[in-house]
């Protein structure tokens, strides 16, 4: 009697559980390929690391390379000459991502500025123009810079013509003004392609909010001041983060193309540094070495962000 009093499962309760367990494997399914390319060009190049431990000097094989354990990491301030370099590079480094933090909040405002066009065609015209510059390849862009403000470029000439300079002034040999170029350049390519997250979000805003609004009397200026920004300030907030998590990386490919024997001072950022060390040098040992204490550096910017965002919001964003 007490065996029959119990209760047993549902039947059905089989065949869910199954079913669950059957789409679980079919997504990870769908997922396992972009997992391998992950594990292929993001985690197995890590193993490259090793190099930073040796002496390494091609060809000859890393196996019979000399064991240096951590030297190339001191050789990095065992003189007043490699320390002031270093720091110079990190005052670069830091200037163009203090730049782009500071300025991070300019997709979200083009993002409502965007939105408060009411003509459809000059809107979507705008976003289209404001887009394409993304897709361009920094090697077209400074083709284009140089097309343009040159010695010999249409800017130069124009001015020559119209009896307004002397002398063709050197845009791109200059030293002054470098990093504000730089973050000039990298703004007008980002800036259309960095609002679209911002225009995601607007779209996602209820309508009611926006309606009861209007019925207490609020103008378009109070809807985006009290509506809008609001609503997108989480948004911003995790980009922020994200933003601030890959502060030591600048990428390299912009500052490589506009880097010359004039700007070379006040251009090259850490990325660059770690190139000319490895492909120009020969130093590819230390330029590894470089390469892992800023990749250390990133991922714990991203764990103390993560805590901070943990502690603020109450979410992480990892």
């Amino acid at each position: 009697m007490a065996l029959a009093a119990v209760k047993r499962p549902p039947a059905g309760n089989g065949r869910t559980i199954n079913k669950r367990r059957q789409t679980g494997i079919r997504y990870f399914l769908l997922i396992l390929p972009f997992l391998v390319l992950v594990a292929i060009f993001s985690y197995y190049p890590l193993y490259g690391w090793v190099y930073s431990f040796f002496n390494y000097r091609p060809p000859i094989k890393l196996s019979d390379s000399e064991f240096v354990g951590l030297k190339w990491f001191a050789s990095l301030v065992e003189t007043d000459v490699k320390r002031r370099q270093l720091l110079g590079v990190l005052r670069n480094t830091f200037a163009m991502s203090g730049l782009t933090i500071l300025t991070s909040w300019l997709p979200m405002a083009f993002a409502i500025f965007l939105t408060e066009i009411r003509s459809k065609w000059f809107k979507k015209s705008v976003q289209t123009l404001t887009t394409l510059p993304n897709f361009v390849s920094w090697v077209l862009v400074y083709s284009m810079a140089f097309a343009l403000f040159s010695s010999s470029g249409m800017m130069n000439t124009l001015l020559t013509k119209q009896g307004l300079v002397s002398q063709p002034i050197q845009f791109l040999q200059s030293d002054s003004h470098t990093w504000l170029s730089m973050w000039l350049w990298s703004t007008w390519k980002s800036l259309g392609w960095s609002a679209i997250m911002y225009l995601a979000a607007i779209a996602g805003i209820s309508d009611d909010l926006y309606e009861a609004a209007r019925v207490d009397g609020a103008g378009r200026f109070r809807l985006i001041w009290n509506i809008t920004i609001p609503q997108l300030i989480p948004t911003f907030f995790v980009l922020l983060m994200l933003n601030a998590a890959n502060f030591l990386n600048n990428g390299l490919d912009q500052y490589f193309v506009f880097s010359n024997a004039f700007n070379m001072e006040h251009i090259q950022v850490l990325d660059l540094y770690v190139y000319n060390l490895g492909m120009g040098s020969g130093s590819y040992s230390l330029a590894t070495a470089i390469s892992m204490l800023k990749s250390l550096v990133s991922v714990t910017l991203l764990a103390a962000i993560n805590g901070l965002s943990r502690v603020m919001r109450g979410e992480s964003i990892i």
